[in-house]
């Protein structure tokens, strides 16, 4: 492929970004949320765990926690010391023990139990911004709304040249441009799968990405 120009036009920018899409799909067929939830109140409540923390960890965390509290009713009526106990291990305990409390009492107060399945519904929800709003969606509703936003999605955006923002929002409405809605979800969930197997933080081994022809590779250091 030939180098990418240091301004890319959007129609040049959309059709590598088909061509990443198409290699994800080779690399990451299966791609899918690693957060282990069976329904759409456990996946909201893994996901907002998941912030600042590893979905293995939260992984660990969930099934005594939904064992006690299965579903918005019980968990609505639940003491904050023992949830605080229950996610401890998570980090923030406290401030994700009082939103999963709020979010649990709003579900039931405003929607009969059900968590709500459109974005606006789900930002009222406490605790809950668009990266978890769109996991939701996504993942448990098949509705392509955004793209999730993680610390992978954000880096690979950024490397590969598709947003230069940090702010999640504004890398999400970059990768919504560029991207067409119906690979939304998918390229959340394939991306994070690449940044944890070949796009990482710590070293972009761009040696062996298969994504590499696609790539400025901006911010990363020369071989």
């Amino acid at each position: 492929m030939a180098a990418i120009p240091a301004r890319e036009s959007l129609t040049a920018r959309r059709t590598r970004a088909r061509a990443v899409m198409s290699g994800l799909r080779t690399l990451f067929p299966a791609a899918r949320t690693s957060l282990r939830a069976e329904d759409p109140f456990r996946l909201l409540v893994a996901t907002i765990l998941s912030a600042q923390c590893t979905d293995a960890r939260v992984n660990l965390v969930t099934p005594a926690l939904f064992q006690r509290f299965p579903d918005a009713r019980a968990m609505s009526e639940a003491r904050p010391e023992e949830l605080e106990e229950l996610i401890r291990s998570t980090g923030f305990y406290r401030n994700k023990a009082k939103n999963l409390l709020g979010a649990a009492r709003a579900i039931m107060e405003r929607h009969g139990g059900r968590v709500p399945d459109t974005m606006e519904e789900l930002l009222a929800l406490p605790g809950v911004a668009r990266k978890t709003a769109n996991c939701v969606l996504g993942s448990a509703y098949g509705e392509s709304v955004g793209v999730v936003v993680d610390t992978h999605v954000g880096r690979i955006a950024r490397r590969m040249g598709f947003s230069r923002h940090s702010d999640p929002v504004k890398v999400e409405r970059d990768l919504m441009s560029a991207f067409a809605q119906e690979d939304w979800i998918f390229l959340s969930h394939a991306w994070i799968d690449h940044g944890r197997a070949t796009c990482t933080a710590r070293k972009a081994r761009c040696e062996v990405c298969a994504l590499a022809d696609y790539c400025p590779r901006k911010g990363v250091p020369a071989a």
